[in-house]
């Protein structure tokens, strides 16, 4: 696609961490152009890399460097904005972003369990987008709103559903181990995190237990019926700085053997045709040692999925253990893959 082809953008929430993520992702993105950045008003009438305190190990793209920083209450000219808005301000403005006609694809967590709003993982829900248009802003002017799901909930969602989609689910018990980057920049003091493990992050818990059953779920004219199974997480930050691991355990409906598990991993996933889908998307290392957050971070430049240790459960049947870039396949990565799935199915057009 040539420069002057491509589909202007806009990053809402530029400054912070997933902003700047996202602007690292799309600054050289073959679909899109970033046109326009959106932060607070402090940042506001400031040049990106005047404004910035850059932390991504890529520079500043060289053609965002100069963009002008707009306020959420000036208007955009771009179709398609990324929200990487805080929550406390993320769903009053997508909310009114949508109601002008603009297609929002956000991270945060303000509008993941509205009714009419898809909790999009494109290689497992992507049938799902389709609701979007039983949202009035679409209704009324093309404009809707696309969420997401919380970092965790994605590596989560992306180990298990070969087991879900092959043989069901009945019960999914979730223990995580979260880097320290999924709290923003500068994060969790020092103090508090070398040597020490946090068994508690606000709200986590909660939100993977009801993301995962929506993902799971079934479209219907009300709205999403959640999955039929039952979840139980429990969430720990660790002195890491990238990646999120979870160790689970699960039972299935139908019966399971380890090799029909390792076989609906292997194959479970077909190729999308989107420039961010990485090669594998959930990748199983039979190394008894692995996943590693040290090993396996830039997996598929941080797309992919890394699985192992697939063995029995004395409680439910089976547990292994799942490992992802929190920042990239479960941020950033997530919304600019949801994005393009977006253009392929034509939403532009409306």
């Amino acid at each position: 696609m040539k420069e002057n082809d491509k589909i202007d953008v806009a990053v809402l929430g530029c400054t912070g961490a997933v902003g700047q993520k996202l602007v690292s992702l799309l600054g050289k993105h073959p679909q899109f152009n970033i046109r326009e950045l959106v932060a607070s008003d402090r940042s506001a009438g400031k040049t990106y890399s005047g404004r910035v305190n850059w932390k991504e190990p890529l520079p500043v793209p060289e053609n965002v460097k100069d963009i002008v920083i707009k306020t959420v209450s000036d208007p955009l000219e771009s179709r398609i904005l990324f929200s990487g808005l805080d929550a406390s301000v993320a769903g009053e403005a997508e909310s009114a972003y949508a109601e002008k006609g603009h297609i929002v694809v956000s991270n945060s967590r303000n509008h993941r369990m509205d009714a009419f709003v898809p909790l999009i993982i494109p290689e497992i829900n992507a049938s799902h987008l389709a609701i979007v248009k039983k949202q009035e802003s679409y209704v009324k002017n093309g404009g809707f709103i696309v969420t997401n799901p919380n970092c965790s909930t994605i590596v989560l969602a992306l180990a298990v559903y070969p087991a879900f989609a092959r043989f069901g689910l009945d019960k999914v018990m979730a223990v995580t181990m979260q880097a320290i980057s999924g709290g923003g920049y500068p994060g969790v003091p020092s103090m508090d995190i070398l040597g020490n493990v946090i068994p508690y992050i606000g709200g986590e818990e909660e939100k993977i237990e009801r993301e995962l059953a929506k993902i799971f779920g079934t479209v219907g004219e009300d709205g999403i019926t959640p999955g039929d199974f039952i979840v139980s997480a429990a969430c720990n930050r660790v002195p890491v700085r990238d990646g999120h691991t979870v160790c689970v355990s699960f039972s299935t409906r139908k019966k399971a053997g380890r090799e029909e598990l390792l076989d609906a991993i292997e194959h479970c996933y077909p190729a999308l045709g989107l420039y961010s889908s990485p090669e594998k998307v959930l990748e199983y290392n039979p190394s008894e040692d692995r996943p590693q957050p040290l090993m396996d971070v830039n997996a598929g430049k941080g797309m992919t999925v890394t699985a192992g240790r697939l063995r029995p459960c004395g409680i439910l049947d089976w547990k292994m253990t799942a490992f992802g870039h929190n920042t990239v396949r479960g941020a950033a990565g997530a919304a600019v893959l949801n994005a393009e799935l977006i253009v392929k199915q034509g939403f532009l057009k409306k």
